[in-house]
C-alpha cells in the first residue's frame, strides 16, 4: 500500500504501475478499422464518464476515507497487482476493507472459498473484514477509486473484470480470450449475480461480452450495473 497524505484523488494519479499496463492507444493501433473506430469512441466515454464520476462521487470517495482512516488503522486505498490486457500487472486502486494483513491471512481461509470451479477466491462472511469495510463490498462503494485507473488507460468502465495476478488462469483458450482486451470496472457477470455466479460461467459471460462489443451493449451494462449495485446481489 501507499501513501494517502496528500489526499486520494491525488495519490492515485499519481502512482505509477508497477509494471505498467499496454496504453489504450496500443490497442487501437493494432485494431481494423472497425473496431478503431468503436476503440477511439470507447475511450472517449471512459473519459468523459470516468471524469463525471469522479466529480460526483467526490464527496463519498472523501468521507469513506476518513471513515476508513479513523476506524482502523492502515492506509485509506489498497493497492493491488491485477492482470491487465494480456495479462500485464497494472496497479488497481480501491478503498481498503480489510485489515492490515489481511492478504497474508488468506492461505488459512482457502478451504472455505465459496466460488469453486477456478482460481479465485471469494467468502460470504470474510472474517478479515472490518466492519466499514464490510459495507463498503456491500455498496461497492470500495470500487471507486477504480475511476482513476479508468482515467489513466489502465482499465475501461466497461470489460471483463481484473483478477489478481495469482488468480488469473490462462490454461484455456477461453481464459486466454478473456485477457485479450481492456479490463472493465462493470461487465456482465457484475450485473448478472456477481458472487453468485460460478468460474465457468463468469468465464462463458467475458467471452460473450469480447465477442459482442459495441457502444450500445456498453451502454446496457452500465444502465444495468445501477439496480445491480444497489441490490447487492452476489456482493461480498
Amino acid at each position: 500500500m501507499g501513501r494517502t497524505d496528500t489526499g486520494p484523488v491525488a495519490w492515485a494519479l499519481a502512482q505509477p504501475a508497477i509494471e505498467t499496463a499496454p496504453p489504450i492507444i496500443e490497442e487501437i493501433s493494432s485494431a481494423g478499422l472497425r473496431e478503431r473506430l468503436y476503440l477511439l469512441a470507447k475511450r472517449a466515454v471512459d473519459i468523459v464518464i470516468g471524469t463525471l464520476l469522479i466529480v460526483a462521487t467526490w464527496p463519498l470517495m472523501l468521507a469513506t476515507a476518513v471513515a476508513i482512516k479513523l476506524t482502523s488503522p492502515g492506509q485509506m486505498l489498497f493497492r493491488q497487482r491485477r492482470a491487465g490486457r494480456h495479462g500485464r500487472p497494472f496497479v488497481m486502486y480501491k478503498f481498503r476493507s480489510m485489515y492490515n494483513g489481511a492478504e497474508e491471512d488468506r492461505l488459512v481461509l482457502n478451504y472455505r472459498n465459496e466460488l469453486t470451479g477456478g482460481p479465485c477466491f471469494k467468502l460470504r462472511d470474510d472474517p478479515r473484514l472490518t466492519p466499514i469495510g464490510r459495507l463498503l463490498r456491500q455498496t461497492s462503494i470500495d470500487e471507486l477509486p477504480q475511476l482513476f485507473n479508468v482515467l489513466k488507460g489502465e482499465m475501461t468502465l466497461v470489460g471483463p473484470r481484473p483478477l489478481p495476478l495469482d488468480e488469473v488462469c490462462a490454461g484455456t483458450s477461453a481464459e486466454r480470450k478473456r485477457l485479450s482486451v481492456q479490463p472493465g470496472l462493470t461487465c456482465l457477470w457484475q450485473i448478472s449475480g456477481r458472487c453468485e455466479i460460478p468460474y465457468d460461467e463468469w468465464v462463458l459471460l467475458d467471452l460473450y461480452y469480447i465477442q459482442h462489443r459495441s457502444l450500445l451493449l456498453d451502454l446496457e451494462i452500465l444502465i444495468k450495473t445501477v439496480p445491480a449495485v444497489l441490490s447487492r446481489r452476489g456482493a461480498f
